[in-house]
Order: structure tokens, then sequence, then C-alpha cells
């Protein structure tokens, strides 16, 4: 039997901010929410910062007013969102290329910088922002939700005089276009936003996104829709990388610290440290990033203000792609966990290959069918075991902790990391490694 619960699996989805690389996130929410895709789970609430606070909002306004239809929905108003906000006509783009050009030239030369509050562009900016979001969203219908079984919205800021963070939250707050700007507000091209007294500022400074208030909704996953990389393929040397690094270790900071109190809880929770029940339950956790090696050339800290439309399209497209990866490693994990070795065998192309590394007792290259089917009925399905405590990553691939059992199934034996390539709805290798 599978190790997951019956019935609908309780699904919470957090939304990382990073400006213009958030239309990945659009993509991943398109392709999530389409009819089907999520067929044996329910959304129980969404998350999100900046660019993902605007992500969020519009998929959460798709599940409540969308019903059958919010897949459809969802699209339609992500797709006109980030169109909206393409640069499109000449002077649009002219003043992308600026954007781009200047601050690139930061990493080299002393350039001019103008406060927001000396500049008129920056209330433009924020009242054309305000009319994209109104075009979406009916903010006059927006009231704050009881207690119930729809979807809950958080969105992440941070109090610029008191330095306290704030997830305003549907089921207390009412969620309006400011909540969503002060979310977005980054200080060097927007004025603070006023809301309740307090003076916010964009919620990358502080939950980047908010994962600690989804586990107060109950969830069984908590699904991650991240911009910036958690490794990076070589030590920063340029000044553009020094800098781009540094504001991808200050996005991740937060996220990783509360991703893994939820793994520590989980751990404490199989190991029999703490009990399960209404305090406690375990979370399984679950990652989408956006994929560095895909756009090495063009991702960077200047590229998260650039609103070319290609590169938007793009940024899209691979989020559906990404999620699509996703959604078959989902499906292939179902199989391996109820250890239905058949299912499991189908989902490898004929040409497909499995690799265990020395760590491994039935370490070995096994290449085409006859041979996976082999290994597959006799180790994968019997004794590897994965291992929800701790989080699955789709980057480049997809990955899941393991555990190989003793032969009489009552000890773990080798632990260690299972990564697998998936390429039109296959996977094309598998490599078990120790962890």
């Amino acid at each position: 039997m599978s190790d997951v619960s019956d019935g609908p699996r309780r699904v919470a989805i957090a939304c990382q901010g990073g400006g213009s690389h958030t239309a990945f996130t659009a993509g991943v929410l398109k392709r999530l929410l389409r009819r089907g895709a999520l067929d044996g789970h329910r959304v129980v609430g969404l998350s999100g910062t900046s660019g993902g606070a605007v992500c969020a909002l519009l998929a959460w306004r798709a599940l409540l007013d969308g019903g059958e239809r919010s897949g459809e929905l969802a699209a339609r108003l992500l797709d006109g969102f980030w169109r909206d906000n393409s640069a499109t006509d000449p002077v649009e783009r002219l003043a992308n290329l600026w954007s781009l050009a200047s601050s690139g030239l930061e990493n080299f030369v002393a350039t001019p910088a103008v406060s927001p509050y000396d500049n008129y562009l920056a209330a433009f900016g924020a009242r054309e922002f305000r009319r994209m979001l109104e075009r979406r969203v009916d903010f006059g219908a927006v009231r704050v939700q009881p207690e119930g079984e729809e979807p809950a919205l958080f969105v992440g800021a941070v109090d610029v005089i008191s330095g306290e963070f704030r997830a305003f939250n549907s089921r207390r707050d009412r969620i309006t276009p400011d909540t969503i700007l002060a979310s977005a507000a980054i200080p060097t091209i927007f004025r603070s936003v006023p809301i309740e007294g307090g003076l916010y500022w964009d919620g990358l400074f502080s939950q980047n996104p908010p994962v600690r208030e989804l586990t107060d909704l109950g969830p069984d996953e908590i699904w991650v829709v991240q911009i910036n990389p958690r490794r990076y393929d070589h030590e920063p040397r340029t000044l553009a990388e020094i800098a781009d690094r540094r504001n991808e270790l200050s996005g991740n900071l937060s996220l990783h610290q509360e991703l893994y109190f939820i793994e520590k809880i989980d751990r404490m929770l199989r190991e029999g440290y703490l009990a399960p029940g209404e305090k406690y339950r375990q979370i399984t956790v679950r990652v989408l990033e956006l994929s560095r090696s895909r756009f090495s050339r063009f991702l960077g800290t200047a590229s998260k203000l650039n609103r070319d439309p290609d590169f938007i399209a793009a940024l899209m497209e691979h989020g559906e792609s990404r999620a699509e990866e996703f959604l078959d490693a989902l499906a292939f994990e179902r199989a391996w966990l109820d250890r239905d070795a058949d299912a499991v065998v189908d989902f490898f192309d004929e040409e497909a290959e499995i690799v265990a590394s020395e760590a491994f007792p039935d370490r070995g290259r096994y290449r085409g069918k006859p041979e996976i089917g082999s290994f597959v009925r006799e180790h994968l399905c019997r004794d590897v075991r994965l291992d929800l405590t701790r989080k699955q990553v789709a980057r480049d691939g997809v990955s899941w902790s393991v555990r190989s059992l003793s032969e009489d199934g009552t000890s773990v034996r080798t632990e260690g990391v299972a990564r697998a390539t998936l390429a039109r709805r296959k996977i094309k290798s598998l490599s078990l490694d120790g962890g």
C-alpha cells in the first residue's frame, strides 16, 4: 500500500518573489491549475512575495471565482497580467533597455541614483501597477474570508519602521491593491506603502515567500516555486556574478530556514521523538526551481527588471514545462510508493538507464527495459524507499531522498538521493547515489 493517506492531498503553494523572473511562476501555476492536473489534490492555500504575490493573488482569485473552469480563468488572468507588464511599445522597449543597461553599469562604475521620493516616475509606476491589478481582480468583491474550505492567501511584506515581518492573511485581512503593492515595493523603485498605520516595503526583505503561515492550514504538502537557485555552478568572481549570488542568497535565507524547520519536525515524527496529532503532522515539501542552466546567459539581478516580451514568454513557457515534468514525477512517485513494479517500469523510456552507485548493494548500470524491469522488481520496489521527510526538488531533473533497507526490512542500510531526468513524459535516466 502507498505511504500516503486516502482522499485528496491538501496542498499549499508558496511563490517566491523575483521581479520579472516570476513569469516562470505564472507558467508553473497555469499548468498546475489546468483541469485534471491536480486530481487527488486540493489547494488549501497560496502565499507569495513581490512578483510571487501577484501570481499567487491571480491564482487564488481563479480558484475562488472560476469553479470548474478555474484553470482556464487562472491562465487568462496570468497571461493578461504579464502581457500588460511586458514592454511592448517602442517607448517602453527603449526604457526597458535603458533600465537593463544602467543596472548592469552599476557593477562597473558609479551611476547616479534618484530616490523614489524625488522621482515622479515612481508614483506613475505605482499607479500603473495598481491599474494592472485592478484590470484582473475586482477588489471591491474581495472580503475577509471566514474559516472554511476555500483556499487562503498570504502576502509577505516588511514594516519599514518597526522592521517586523508581516504576512497579510485573507482569513483576517482584506486583500487590496495596496497589499500587493506593499509586497512588491522595491525601495529603490517605489515609495513605501501605508497600510493600517504601518509603512511597508517589498517582502523580499522578510519572508520570501511566507511558508510558516501555510502550515496553519493543515496541508499534507507544501509546494514551493523557487526563483533564486539554491546552488551555484562555480565561485562567483566578477562583480556581476558576486552581486547576482549575493542577491540570490539573501532572497533564499528565510525560505531555507522555514523549510529546514518543517523537515526537522518531519524527521522527529518519523524517528518517534514527537507524536503525530493536532499539533504536529508530517508535511511533504516539494520545490520547483527555475532552471539556471537554461537561462544562464540571461538571468541575473538586472534581468529581474527585464520586461522584454520574448524574455517573459520564454520564462512562462519554461514554467509550464517544469510543472509538466513535476506532475510526471509525482505520478512516478505514486507508483514507486505503491511498489507497483509494472507501473514504475512503464515510466522508463525504451533507451533509459539506471545507475546505482557503490553505496547501494546492487550497484551497477542497467540499460533498456529488460534490465531495468529486473532491477525495479528485485530492488527498487522491494528495498529502496522514498524518504518524504526530506524535500523533493525539481531542478534540472527531479531528485528524492531515498533509503535502502536491509534484506529483512528492519533497518536502513544506505541513505542517498535518487535523481531522474525526464523528457516527453518518460524517464531517460535514474541514478541512485549515496548521500
